[in-house]
């Protein structure tokens, strides 16, 4: 019965991802083309700059909420009313940081200190958007996959106004913040009709919640450091046109990461929930999940390492040509970045959520340096390969080096197995 409630829930977000994909597909594709390696590069600076400041905007909560959710179901009002009003806080305080933050890094840059400005609204709305964790430990998925399908497909049509009406990069920049606006104020209405507890803040929760999210903030900037520096050093190392054509390989490698997001997020509640059956149960739901990303992400970077130049040619044109050989290699980082977040269901249910810090500062030093190194000599195929050898250590090897993760390494190795996909695929 879990294991179809999961299946289901799995579907509506997939199904949802799917259409959203093919409209962001088709919209990125025409932005991309419309602006060029240099304003592409420079939207996509601003995006990395913003996402140093989500992990601490959310304050780790996006990580807690659906465990929290499930174990304390009479106080869901107060978890999410004091959930977003701290993140909404924070979100503020992020706002100043961007901007400030560009105005030492790129003084005198005006375009760039307006594109990031603008950019980092959606900060605010994101925040308010975590009422989503509420359908996601409900089970209720169907309901924020149709909303953020709606929204997008608004959010789509407007910035196909921006391109007829040929409207500068600034218009763009600020479009980014209108999809998280309307999914935030459908999700809250819909959590009311479906007799959501009312939203209150609650001292004690606020001090629950910060005690377990905490630990999140510095492994979310870990992680965020070697997964957005490397666009950063880019820009800053060689030029915008670099930032751009890594950014859109990054992007095609990153085409089905909804596939994969769906499929964790629907099975995080149930592998809570099956923590209390037994550790035997809890396991074997483990290695499920993890057989079932390692073997899809296999398959996806197979099919994308042979087809890296029709998918590059079609999809952006031929100014893009320097993305190809980026994709070959970086879609084989993606393989291996979809580990985490199983291995972090893992971490919090046990209460070993301290070593994230550990883990994703490693993984952030080790990329820091392999793009200080390789960028100058190999150019974005040097940001390629750093971020590539440091999801492999991170994910990977760490597992073996750091004692309290050797459980969970046995858990990812026995996933290898094909027999496990077997059992899945006849409901065993």
């Amino acid at each position: 019965m879990l294991q179809n409630k999961v299946f289901r829930n799995a579907s509506w977000i997939i199904a949802g991802k799917i259409a959203q994909s093919v409209l962001n597909l088709v919209i990125t594709m025409l932005t991309a083309r419309y602006l060029g390696p240099s304003n592409y590069g420079l939207i996509s600076y601003a995006a990395s700059i913003v996402a140093f400041a989500v992990p601490i905007m959310q304050l780790g909560l996006n990580n807690t909420l659906v465990q929290e959710t499930v174990h304390h179901p009479e106080e869901e009002g107060k978890l999410y009313g004091t959930a977003i009003f701290m993140s909404a806080c924070s979100s503020l305080a992020c706002i100043v940081g961007v901007i400030s933050f560009s105005l030492v890094a790129n003084a005198g840059e005006t375009d760039t200190l307006i594109v990031c400005a603008l950019y980092s609204l959606l900060l605010f709305f994101q925040a308010l958007d975590l009422i989503e964790y509420w359908f996601q430990a409900k089970y209720l998925s169907k309901y924020a996959a149709v909303v953020s399908l709606c929204a997008y497909a608004l959010v789509s049509a407007y910035k196909v106004f921006l391109l007829v009406t040929e409207k500068s990069v600034y218009w763009f920049a600020v479009s980014y913040a209108l999809d998280y606006l309307l999914i935030a104020l459908a999700l809250l209405i819909i959590y009311r009709r479906l007799g959501g507890m009312r939203l209150s803040l609650s001292r004690t929760v606020a001090r629950r919640l910060w005690e377990k999210s905490r630990y999140y903030i510095l492994s979310g900037l870990m992680v965020t450091v070697f997964l957005q520096t490397d666009k950063i050093m880019l820009k800053l190392m060689i030029n915008e046109a670099a930032t751009g054509f890594y950014t859109v390989a990054v992007s095609a490698a990153g085409m089905t990461s909804f596939v994969f997001a769906a499929i964790i997020d629907s099975a995080r509640p149930a592998i809570f929930e099956s923590q209390g059956v037994s550790e035997e149960a809890f396991e074997k739901n483990i290695s499920r999940l993890y057989a079932v990303i390692i073997w899809l992400s296999l398959l996806q970077s197979v099919a994308m390492t042979l087809l890296a130049s029709p998918i590059i040619h079609l999809l952006y044109g031929t100014a893009y040509a320097p993305s190809v050989p980026v994709l070959m290699l970086i879609v084989w980082y993606t393989t291996f970045s979809y580990i985490g977040p199983v291995r972090d269901i893992w971490l919090l249910a046990n209460g070993l959520q301290r070593y994230l810090w550990a883990i994703n500062g490693s993984g952030a030093l080790m990329n820091v340096l392999l793009n200080a190194c390789l960028i100058p000599y190999f150019g974005i195929m040097g940001a390629a390969a750093a971020s590539l050898v440091t999801q492999i250590f991170t994910n990977v090897i760490l597992g073996v080096i750091l004692r309290p993760l050797r459980r969970n390494h046995r858990l990812l190795l026995r996933a290898l197995n094909p027999h496990i996909l077997l059992e899945l695929a006849r409901g065993k």
